[in-house]
């Protein structure tokens, strides 16, 4: 017979999943402009912990955002870009009339981060304005492919 120990113990699922999303706007619009672009990292990374995906960075640039997070154990990570997108759209198109035709591009990128990585990628996410006045977003998408060694196809990655 089991004790009453062994009972009242619950297994445990431990996760820390450490992510690097990014993606652009529908065609690499510059869209996100500067009266917006706080507000809509902030609003990113509320979208993130409000399902349980503890926001770590968010950032970006004109045409694209960076999300560094916590994926949690509770949800795919599919599920997560597609909130993410979704509610982040809806969103950006009640700030301004010449955001009506905002989206987001279909695909995405999500890498996942060493721990020990952590604060270099906050760093790099940070930098978004200064990194971008050297490269594009598609030399930038295009070099982390590369770097992480992922199979693609570039008719199909931008849009």
């Amino acid at each position: 017979m089991f004790s009453d120990q062994a009972t009242n113990t619950m297994a445990q699922s431990l996760v820390r999943n450490c992510i690097h999303i990014i993606f652009s706007t529908k065609h690499r619009e510059a869209l996100i402009h500067p009266p917006y672009e706080e507000e809509l990292h902030n609003y990113l990374g509320g979208i993130c912990n409000g399902l349980e995906c503890s926001t770590i960075k968010v950032g970006g640039y004109t045409d694209h955002v960076h999300i560094l997070c916590l994926l949690s154990r509770k949800i795919a990570l599919m599920k997560l870009v597609e909130e993410i997108k979704r509610g982040s759209s809806k969103w950006m198109k009640t700030k301004d009339g010449s955001l009506s035709n905002f989206y987001w591009q279909d695909g995405y990128g999500a890498f996942s981060i060493n721990p020990s990585q952590i604060e270099t990628v906050v760093a790099y996410i940070a930098n978004q304005h200064e990194h971008h006045s050297k490269k594009t977003y598609q030399q930038e998408y295009l070099s982390f492919l590369k770097k992480y060694n992922v199979e693609y196809d570039e008719r199909y990655i931008w849009d």
